[in-house]
């Protein structure tokens, strides 16, 4: 249902001063009304002769309270009120004290502190005026068993009980006005709130847990019926593929916890509604307040991201496969062209002019640089297409490390760096890729005989520590700086100035970090600009080693439980 839409001016909300203030002249009129009865009886009995002695003194002592609420027309707050409780009560324990109680002739007076929080108004004023007619009942019972309390005089308790039922009638009508009052306001902030909602943009329910939809408010998104929701559920009404989550999103708002669902309608499957639950507790039960939003253009827009992203990864992953294609394409003519200008540069079908011969040195040089940058790029564009397989079987890695060292210690020695290995004196065995491991040494060595100046030191060291293979390479070269440190090892990244970006491809360290995690491990780099560079591959595959055989001894080669628990026969 669409409730009419919020008036621009909505009444303000009452507060429990407006309600003092409207009872005040009302209550105070009861108040000297009950004063004056008190008094005359008072005065008249004693001119009569029929009230003397401790009587008349209770009777004076309701005169008092009657008096004090007159003062409710200058102060009516909610302290006064219940001061003015207290004196009804203590008022009426006196006159029970003086008269008998229940059993004397001032018996209805007792019931007064109850008839003055009717009067009052609110649950809290009749529990205390409760209160004081029982304090009243049980002192008129001590003062029967302490005090003779006199001959029995019925015109007095006749008179009294009807000045009782009197003062008890304005009060209870009082009570009722005030009651009236506050559920008119009631109704009105009902409403208020009612019409608050229906102005809204978006769809609010009020749905009982098991999904049935108990009130609805505001506008429903644009091609959605709030009938069905009616007569069907929310549950039932929301696209099959969609209730699970529902449910969940239900489950969760039940336990306590805000929750946020989308669904598509199940008469409008081209729309989609955001819907925000969250749980109420009311006396009949608990329930939810669902609110619905479209989310139409948003769920479209995450289909473009979706769409856009999935177009991109697949244009990405097409050119890794084309690359990794390549390889044999790119690699076996520029074979060719090394091999020829190998065969000229060893003159091996005679002598070359001096020019030529340097042309042929040209071209190996260049060639075998190209060769080396290709090798990167297939290699880069394998790992990232989930194409690179890894070799693995076990050896000495201090065999591949020397063979690396080897390589590069005839540039190093041209660009007069110092190269230095320090490695284990026991092997090194390890379970891993050679052709990787090899990569990984290579490219971390060349990295550091290239930005190392002369007369500067290289130093690799290798060890074990338990299952890790440790592989550190350390220079004393120009360094790099903090902010360039966070960037490499992504493809393409380089770190410097032009002129020693010049000498790299970025793809070196990419390849370390690469290979490096393709066997469970991580590279790291800690560098000081101007002092050096230390990068470490940390990898677990190193095998322990096995434990001697011990003196005198065979070797003990454990059993796997299983099979040592499979012959039992």
């Amino acid at each position: 249902m669409n409730l009419p839409p919020q008036p621009d001016h909505a009444p303000p909300r009452p507060h429990a001063g407006s309600d003092r203030a409207e009872d005040g002249p009302a209550l105070a009129a009861w108040h000297a009304a009950w004063a004056v009865a008190a008094a005359l009886l008072a005065l008249g009995g004693r001119w009569l002769g029929a009230v003397d002695g401790a009587i008349f003194y209770g009777i004076v002592a309701m005169v008092v309270p009657g008096l004090i609420g007159v003062g409710l027309l200058i102060r009516n707050g909610q302290a006064e009120r219940l001061l003015l409780l207290a004196a009804w009560g203590l008022a009426a324990v006196i006159t029970a004290a003086f008269s008998g109680g229940l059993s004397g002739p001032l018996a209805g007076f007792v019931f007064l502190p109850l008839a003055a929080g009717l009067a009052m108004g609110g649950s809290r004023a009749v529990q205390i005026g409760a209160l004081g007619v029982a304090l009243a009942t049980l002192a008129g019972l001590f003062s029967t068993l302490l005090v003779d309390v006199g001959p029995h005089r019925p015109v007095l308790a006749t008179v009294a009980a009807l000045l009782t039922a009197g003062a008890a009638i304005p009060a209870v009508r009082l009570s009722w006005r005030q009651a009236e009052r506050r559920l008119g306001r009631a109704e009105a902030e009902t409403q208020r709130l009612e019409r608050l909602l229906a102005s809204q943009g978006s769809l609010t329910l009020v749905v009982s847990p098991d999904g049935q939809v108990r009130a609805a408010y505001g506008q429903p998104p644009a091609g959605v019926s709030v009938d069905p929701l009616f007569a069907e559920g929310l549950i039932a009404t929301s696209h099959a593929p969609d209730r699970p989550a529902l449910l969940a999103a239900m489950s969760k708002a039940l336990a306590g916890q805000d929750a946020t669902v989308r669904i598509a309608p199940r008469g409008a499957l081209d729309r989609r509604l955001q819907l925000h639950l969250s749980r109420m507790d009311e006396a009949d039960g608990l329930r939810l307040i669902v609110q619905a939003f479209d989310a139409t253009s948003q769920y479209a827009h995450e289909l473009g991201l979706e769409a856009a992203r999935f177009e991109a990864e697949t244009r990405e992953a097409g050119k890794t496969r084309f690359l990794a294609n390549m390889s044999h394409e790119l690699r076996t003519p520029l074979n060719a062209v090394l091999g020829f200008a190998d065969m000229m540069r060893q003159r091996l079908f005679g002598p070359l002019p001096d020019r030529y011969g340097q042309y042929a040195d040209n071209i190996h040089e260049a060639g075998g640089h190209l060769l080396d940058l290709i090798n990167d790029v297939l290699d880069v564009s394998k790992i990232e297409a989930e194409r690179y397989t890894l070799s693995l079987e076990r050896f000495d890695a201090r065999e591949i490390l020397s063979a690396a060292v080897a390589l590069v210690r005839v540039t190093a020695d041209e660009r007069g760096v110092n190269l230095s290995a320090i490695l284990p004196s026991d092997p090194l065995e390890v379970s891993a890729d050679k052709r990787a491991l090899k990569q990984i040494t290579l490219n971390l060595l060349s990295n550091a005989v290239k930005f190392t100046p002369a007369g500067g030191a290289v130093t690799i060291t290798s060890e074990a520590v338990g299952s890790w293979l440790e592989l550190a390479v350390a220079d004393t070269g120009v360094g790099i700086a903090p902010e360039d440190v966070k960037r490499l090892g992504r493809p393409f990244e380089q770190a410097g100035a032009i002129e020693q970006r010049r000498q790299g491809t970025g793809l070196g360290l990419s390849l370390v970090r690469a290979l490096a995690e393709l066997h469970g491990g991580q590279m790291s780099i800690d560098s000081t600009l101007g002092e050096g560079t230390a990068v470490t591959v940390r990898m677990p595959v190193a095998v322990p080693a096995r434990a001697p055989v011990p003196e005198g001894g065979a070797e003990i080669i454990p059993m796997p439980l299983a099979g040592a628990l499979g012959n039992t026969n």
